[in-house]
């Protein structure tokens, strides 16, 4: 694909807040960069208020005054989306990049792109969060269906979504392209500054549990692990930074039942991107014990960052840290967390795993996803 072509991204982005709005906005950036012309299409309502789990969809940060992002679609109305698809498809841009990662939107941007594709012209890739989700619901096979047969080609950010995506669709090319760092959220800073940012002493040891809160991201199993009398004699904190998407109630109990409000630190609300850097900063290690994965944008902050990393053996986690040299990849086990991180610190691991993580993360740039959406392009 040559430069100065006509990209379209349709998904979620300022003033939408989060994870995915913040990969269309980099990924955006990259197209810039080397020339071609961009507009991001986001949603004037992504969630209604009854099925958003958190409190607020909006970021608080300023915009972006660098992408041309237009508030256009909305997530529940079929005439917006013919609206729009009809738009596009006037349009006439080469390539439309849709990113699929919850069934619920799967009827919204399948009937866009559908109309789009009506012009004979423009390609439709999907960059894949998921296909089969974490928190299953009823007809979320028939939706993801109904999205799939609308997309010409797939980029796959994890070997399990390529292999969920089979389940779905054996013909249409896929290609395999791991999830880009996140380098938007700032330069890295020392420990001492980022602690005197959050007004934590610096020297306690840190361990951090960041993003959304929802069961299957496992937060109990990593409650459960800092019920160790040697983590707590040796001063290991965790922090939790991240708002609830579920009820907060039975972490609460954990934290009680083992008196643990001694060992966390918890900023249970939505970190806005302006303070990622000073948590992943202020951390030693990132503690990620997902119940279920497929890929995950903390540890691409980790790897920003430059920080070691203690994931599960699920998904595509395992796919990206190498064990015992970029962290610790263990099964979904709380003595197993406890061990690796006594490990890291008992055997002064920091070091050894941080010049690692430097060397490996030059795998994950934004010019290789291109590249791999180039190649379904061709």
């Amino acid at each position: 694909m040559n430069n100065n072509k006509t990209v379209v991204i349709i998904g979620t982005a300022y003033p939408l807040r989060g994870g995915l709005a913040a990969y269309n906005e980099r990924l955006a950036k990259a197209f810039i960069k080397r020339g071609d012309d961009v507009i991001i299409h986001t949603f004037s309502l992504q969630y209604p208020s009854i099925l958003f789990p958190g409190k607020t969809q909006y970021s608080s940060e300023p915009p972006p005054n660098d992408l041309d992002i237009r508030i256009t679609v909305n997530s529940i109305n079929p005439l917006n989306w013919i609206k729009i698809g009809r738009k596009i498809k006037r349009l006439k841009p080469d390539l439309v990049i849709v990113k699929y990662w919850i069934p619920f939107i799967a009827p919204c941007l399948g009937t866009i792109v559908r109309i789009i594709r009506k012009n004979h012209h423009t390609k439709i890739v999907s960059v894949l969060d998921n296909i089969i989700p974490h928190e299953p619901r009823p007809c979320d096979k028939l939706l993801s269906r109904y999205f799939v047969r609308s997309v010409d080609g797939f980029i796959a950010m994890s070997y399990s979504v390529k292999e969920d995506l089979e389940k779905f669709d054996k013909l249409k090319p896929c290609i395999f392209s791991p999830h880009p760092l996140y380098d938007n959220f700032g330069k890295p800073m020392s420990k001492e500054k980022a602690c005197e940012f959050l007004s934590l002493d610096k020297n306690n040891k840190y361990i951090l549990f960041f993003g959304f809160i929802r069961d299957y991201k496992g937060l109990a199993i990593l409650l459960e692990a800092m019920n160790n009398k040697e983590i707590q004699k040796n001063n290991i904190k965790l922090i939790v930074a991240g708002e609830f998407y579920t009820d907060p109630k039975p972490y609460h109990e954990i934290i009680k039942k083992y008196n643990l409000k001694y060992h966390l630190i918890l900023k249970t609300e939505f970190i806005p991107d302006s303070d990622v850097a000073k948590y992943f900063c202020a951390a030693d290690i990132i503690v990620q014990p997902y119940k279920t994965a497929t890929q995950s944008g903390v540890t691409q902050i980790a790897y920003h960052f430059n920080k070691p990393m203690i994931v599960t053996d699920v998904g595509g986690l395992a796919e990206i840290i190498p064990h015992n040299k970029a962290g610790y990849v263990v099964d979904v086990d709380h003595k197993m967390i406890s061990k690796s991180i006594l490990d890291f610190y008992n055997e002064d691991r920091e070091k050894e795993m941080i010049n690692f993580v430097k060397k490996e993360k030059e795998k994950y740039t934004w010019d290789k996803m291109i590249d791999a959406i180039d190649a379904l392009f061709e």
